[in-house]
């Protein structure tokens, strides 16, 4: 279960890695200022469910040998697309996102997504549109579908 393309490779997550995933996440979440505040006062709000892993659910983006960006699919949700900051606009995230779309669609679902709304441009980009807005737990969100 890996695609290549140079020499990025794309597989499943491992549960051992799960703690190394999570810093990506906080990394990532931190690098704009959008909820940095939130975040820092709930750090709770960064964790990925052991469960998503053990299932199959989350994906790894490996750059050369390096955990570059993950994502997480529940059903034909993408419950979290995380790229390491120094590593954005590789398409990294892109080749993610295509593969969150593929797993969704293999398993009956188009991929939703309740975006931030500074990651809207990305997400348009990789073909989403916005259907609404969402309420989060840190704010407005947007509602988008592949």
């Amino acid at each position: 279960m890996s695609k290549r393309a140079d020499a990025l490779v794309i597989r499943l997550a491992r549960e051992d890695e799960r703690e190394e995933l999570e810093e990506l996440q906080r990394r990532a979440s931190l690098a704009l200022p959008d909820y940095r505040e939130q975040l820092e006062a709930h750090p709770d709000a960064i964790h990925l469910p052991p469960a998503q892993i053990a299932n199959g659910q989350v994906f790894v983006a490996e750059l050369d040998g390096r955990i570059a960006g993950f994502a997480a699919v529940v059903g034909g949700e993408l419950d979290g697309l995380f790229v390491e900051p120094d590593l954005w606009r590789h398409g990294i995230g892109r080749a993610l996102t295509d593969q969150a779309t593929h797993e969704a669609r293999n398993r009956g679902f188009s991929l939703r997504v309740i975006a931030n709304p500074a990651a809207r441009g990305f997400y348009e980009s990789c073909g989403f549109s916005v259907e609404g807005k969402a309420q989060t737990r840190f704010g407005p969100g947007l509602k988008m579908s592949r």
